[in-house]
């Protein structure tokens, strides 16, 4: 979802530097609510810049890699993985990736708005104890599908509005090289909620996952 440099122009890149901006200060009052947020989030952004860094590889205008979204969401929540997404983005940037700095924010918006659509559709009824939404390895599928996506999305509405003609069939090659990818993230997400399920009796593991609000079968 990486988008390379120099396809968006700096005014755009502002803009969304901005919009990314007021997305991460939107969750600011869970985290009054709930300060358990702020060590979720530091949990959910390690998973995730592990898998980021695990493996990556060159395609089209954009990169395949890892992006553990359903797994941090699944296990810390909604705030967390938000704002995971951009910490985690951060210490990339400024650790491995110093080019990417200026697409801080082209790349926290296609993480975070996919995840926006994901818990408003359907991840938040898994949450929610009067539905009765059992967690299973259909629905980590089907809130998965709607992750990637929007991120395909995200990744083809930067390239409609930047400065280089980039050939729709290149992003076409890009979404479905990433399908195999979607299946493993899939498998990564129903593995680790079905371990962390046996643990979730010890204290720290209740307070610290999202895991105990999963209805089971």
């Amino acid at each position: 979802m990486h988008i390379e440099i120099g396809i968006i122009d700096p005014v755009r890149l502002a803009l969304a530097n901005a919009a990314a901006l007021s997305l991460v200060a939107s969750q600011v009052p869970a985290i009054i609510r709930n300060p358990f947020i702020i060590p979720k989030t530091a949990l959910a952004a390690v998973i995730f810049t592990v898998l980021m860094q695990a493996w990556h590889f060159p395609v089209g205008p954009s990169e395949l890699h890892l992006i553990g979204a359903t797994t941090v969401y699944m296990l810390f929540g909604f705030a967390p993985a938000m704002l995971g997404f951009a910490l985690g983005l951060v210490l990339q940037a400024f650790l491995f990736e110093p080019a990417d700095i200026p697409h801080l924010g082209v790349n926290a918006l296609s993480l975070m708005i996919p995840m926006i659509a994901v818990h408003y559709s359907f991840g938040r009824r898994l949450f929610d104890a009067r539905l009765n939404d059992r967690f299973n390895l259909s629905k980590v599928l089907r809130i998965d599908a709607v992750y990637y996506a929007g991120v395909s999305a995200m990744v083809g509405f930067w390239l409609m509005i930047s400065n280089d003609a980039v050939a729709m069939t290149d992003w076409a090659t890009w979404v479905a090289a990433y399908f195999p990818v979607f299946l493993v993230e899939a498998l990564i997400t129903f593995g680790a909620v079905t371990v962390i399920k046996g643990l979730r009796a010890n204290g720290l593991v209740s307070r610290m996952t999202e895991v105990n609000r999963l209805t089971f079968a």
